[in-house]
């Protein structure tokens, strides 16, 4: 092929790729290197944030008071009150 047209058709390539990566450009796309970085910091920010949860959970359990059943009252703790128009009431310590 003569030199001038192998010349013409690298300047016409070259052209071409200057105008696709333009356009490219004003897509507002992300290049494979900025892509790879980025999956790499939601890995790792996945994975502390796995181990904070992790931890969180153990300090709620770790602080979580046992459920405290109330007790019925005891014999002891009842009290006959005198007769009020003719109605036994009761009362009961705290």
């Amino acid at each position: 092929m003569p030199k001038g047209i192998r010349e013409f058709g690298e300047d016409i390539e070259k052209k071409i790729r200057q105008t696709l990566q333009s356009q490219l450009t004003r897509l507002d796309l992300v290049s494979r290197e900025e892509f790879d970085v980025q999956t790499q910091v939601l890995l790792r920010t996945r994975e502390k944030l796995a181990l904070l949860e992790q931890r969180l959970s153990e300090l709620e359990a770790r602080d979580k008071p046992e459920e405290v059943k109330p007790r019925p009252p005891s014999r002891q703790s009842i009290h006959k009150s005198k007769n009020v128009n003719g109605l036994t009431a009761r009362s009961y310590k705290i």
